[in-house]
């Protein structure tokens, strides 16, 4: 039995109903050239992506903290390369960065607080009333639910790069081998 190999599709294939976002943010990432294997899906995943990567009520720091700590725990690469150059950029130093690897006492509380709802929601489907009272406080019923959006959002995308070994892309690869990351995690 024989299994797809989804490779990122090149601009001079790039599906013409999806034209439109070829300049955009599907034509720019390798994950985003890979789900374009199925151009509804890239279509339907547009507002979404909108939402939870541009307009999440998280924030963008908060946001980061989501998807680098579930970055960690889907074992991805890809997205634990691109994000930590987009949280550098954002202003993360290299050793917060790298506590998001580690355990929630190693990290600043409010940092632990969103990364333990992460752990929470990939391990067990739901927050504890203890986690969701902690989370709530912090960033709002609002944001809970964009937490649990960006989870899952970054869950699914980690799946594809995963089992499509999709390249980290060469901008992104090329920052980290000129700033490599310094890795201070216990």
């Amino acid at each position: 039995m024989t299994h797809p190999n989804l490779a990122p599709i090149p601009a001079n294939a790039w599906p013409d109903v999806l034209a439109d976002l070829d300049d955009a943010f599907a034509g720019k990432l390798n994950v985003y050239r890979t789900m374009a294997h199925h151009p509804a899906l890239v279509l339907a995943w547009a507002n979404l992506r909108q939402h939870v990567v541009l307009d999440t009520s998280l924030g963008r720091v908060r946001s980061e903290v989501v998807i680098l700590r579930a970055a960690v725990a889907l074992n991805s690469d890809y997205e634990w390369a691109h994000h930590v150059d987009r949280a550098r950029a954002l202003g993360f130093s290299d050793a917060r960065i790298a506590t998001l690897r580690g355990p929630l006492e190693a990290m600043d509380p409010e940092d632990a607080t969103i990364a333990g709802a992460v752990d929470e929601v990939l391990a067990n489907a739901r927050l504890t009333p203890q986690t969701l009272a902690e989370l709530t406080s912090l960033v709002t019923s609002q944001g809970v639910l964009d937490l649990f959006a960006t989870v899952g959002f970054y869950s699914t995308l980690g799946f594809i790069v995963n089992t499509f070994s999709v390249p980290i892309d060469g901008d992104i690869a090329a920052n980290l081998a000129a700033t490599p990351f310094a890795d201070a995690a216990p």
